[in-house]
């Protein structure tokens, strides 16, 4: 856990001093990061997610983003008819496509691609059942942006079919909650 927290406190720094460097930088190629939470749904054998986010965006014509996403969103297993449900994690490899109608406002975007699940090989502590190893990955959003900012409501979730049910609770992973992410301009 120290080594996890002076990685995150070295990173922050790192881009705080990016940050001092890059304000003025043309806004056509853009590094996102940001963080997310939420609420899984419907919550079998998870109460909740958080995560970050990180991608590469570049505006093909103004109004129209293209780029890949990654990130890592953490999974809270949940207690759940006697099933003692594990935390997992999803690391997604996707594209990006945004859609912003205006310089600053409202803008409409997803990530396709796939979602990797990291964690306990066991879906749940007290079973022997196998949580699936991942599936396709869908994050639609809906959000505001100006040229720093963007604050979104979104859904993730991985599809992964049967694999993970147990007796009669599927294994899920999704979630709707709240991310905010900052654009850092990389220049031409």
């Amino acid at each position: 856990m120290k080594t996890i927290l002076r990685n995150v406190a070295l990173t922050l720094g790192l881009l705080t001093t990016t940050f001092a460097n890059a304000q003025d930088a043309d806004m056509k190629n853009m590094l996102k990061f940001g963080g997310n939470a939420g609420v899984a749904v419907p919550s079998s054998n998870a109460s909740a997610n958080l995560g970050f986010d990180l991608a590469y965006q570049h505006l093909v014509v103004p109004g129209f983003g293209l780029g890949v996403a990654t990130g890592y969103n953490h999974f809270f297993g949940k207690e759940n008819d006697g099933l003692e449900n594990n935390d997992f994690g999803v690391v997604p490899v996707a594209a990006l496509l945004r859609i912003y109608p205006q310089e600053k406002g409202f803008y409409i975007g997803t990530d396709i691609g796939y979602g990797f699940i990291t964690g306990n090989k066991n879906a749940a502590s007290n079973s022997t059942v196998e949580r699936p190893d991942g599936g396709l990955y869908l994050k639609p959003e809906i959000g505001w942006h100006n040229r720093h900012w963007n604050i979104e409501l979104q859904y993730n979730k991985v599809f992964t079919g049967d694999k993970g049910t147990i007796g009669s609770q599927k294994y899920n992973v999704s979630s709707i909650g709240l991310g905010v992410s900052y654009n850092l301009p990389l220049g031409e």
